[in-house]
């Protein structure tokens, strides 16, 4: 079926950043692979191409297109090739509408340069070893201290954590309150150079390797009081407002997964030749893939129309929780019937069905657990 989601401009910007991947990602990206991390001079050409400043403000260095259909694209040509930008998905899908939304003039005349450019990297740092989802219980405290504040804690699963030079950091200025425990969390942009601020370990995942993941330590971080993102004792209601997007992209990212799956699983089983014949002419191979065809198919209907209610400002939390529980599942059907159907070597990492396999297991965790998705429909559903 035709699709109407993207028009001129964004496939020839998809036409762009396929050959930008072929040329500078694809060669290098076993590479990036093995260290488990992007080299820092690889964001500066991904700020070359103009990836950062998309959604920023003419005034402030960017080009002013308020879509996330720029991105979408992204999604769907990194999974095709079976890589990925590192950390730099975080500095923009989650970094950059805090900012915009958040961020004063002079705060944003700061910040965006340097963001666009590549200059500075930001992440954001949610969770804590002992929270993990309950982003209500974090213990990293944020105390007033003359002209700024003094930050203490820790934490963990920070993606982009260890090329950050920018971090959003989420911690309590005040105790939560008796009828509100969601009270009293303040969100910084900190200095990643500061004193007593320490990156731990780089976390060994078994996906997404190229995307550096960390534990954060501060040990009394003095923070400016200009570095304050947002009014004081908000920053619960302030993250809640980010996550429909945040889902979209974690659904459309899974969709674009498994029509990767699809693709690589139709290739190889067309070129690999079992009993004299190609494992395609097999009935049960065109039964599995007309299957998986399907389900791409549903979930790239599902995803498009959630992206359309995004850029006209009309997902609502629910519908995102919907179409990131769906295509979440889906992609991890059928990428696994994907690797089935390569049979012993589907499951070899120089394949590259085998890091979609990896790469796609924490969709279905971060940015909410499926559980946590049902709950919000069934919710909306006044169940």
């Amino acid at each position: 079926m035709r699709r109407t989601v993207f028009n001129e401009d964004h496939e020839a910007f998809r036409k762009t950043l396929r050959s930008f991947i072929e040329a500078e990602v694809a060669p290098h990206y076993q590479e990036w692979y093995d260290a488990g991390i992007v080299p820092r001079e690889f964001y500066l050409k991904l700020a070359e191409l103009g990836l950062f400043g998309i959604e920023v403000p003419e005034e402030y260095g960017g080009a002013g297109i308020n879509s996330f259909k720029f991105a979408a694209v992204q999604y769907e040509e990194t999974s095709r090739a079976a890589v990925s930008f590192g950390g730099s998905g975080v500095h923009v899908a989650l970094c950059l509408p805090y900012l915009l939304k958040l961020g004063t003039p002079e705060q944003l005349a700061r910040w965006m340069p340097g963001f666009v450019s590549g200059e500075e990297m930001y992440a954001i740092a949610m969770t804590e070893p002992g929270a993990g989802s309950d982003l209500a219980g974090m213990r990293t405290t944020a105390r007033k201290d003359g002209d700024g504040y003094v930050l203490n804690g820790a934490k963990t699963f920070i993606t982009g954590g260890v090329n950050a030079d920018r971090m959003i950091v989420c911690a309590r200025t005040a105790p939560a309150e008796e009828n509100d425990r969601r009270f009293g969390i303040s969100l910084f942009v900190v200095d990643t150079k500061a004193e007593g601020y320490s990156v731990g370990r780089k976390l060994d995942k078994i996906g997404l390797r190229t995307s550096d993941t960390a534990e954060l330590a501060f040990s009394d971080v003095f923070i400016p009081a200009n570095q304050l993102l947002g009014e004081e004792h908000q920053g619960f209601k302030y993250l809640g407002q980010n996550l429909p997007q945040e889902r979209l992209g974690i659904a459309y990212g899974a969709y674009a997964q498994a029509a990767a799956a699809v693709r690589f699983a139709q290739q190889y089983v067309e070129e690999r030749i079992v009993f004299g014949t190609p494992v395609a002419h097999f009935q049960n191979t065109k039964f599995e893939l007309a299957a998986c065809q399907a389900e791409v198919d549903a979930a790239q209907a599902v995803a498009d129309r959630a992206l359309e209610a995004l850029d006209a400002d009309e997902l609502t939390p629910a519908d995102a929780a919907s179409a990131k529980l769906f295509c979440t599942e889906v992609a991890s059907r059928v990428i696994d019937r994907c690797l089935q159907l390569h049979g012993g070597y589907g499951y070899m990492n120089e394949y590259p069905i085998a890091r979609l396999y990896a790469d796609n297991r924490v969709n279905r965790i971060y940015g909410g657990t499926s559980e946590v998705m049902k709950l919000i429909i069934a919710k909306q559903m006044g169940l």
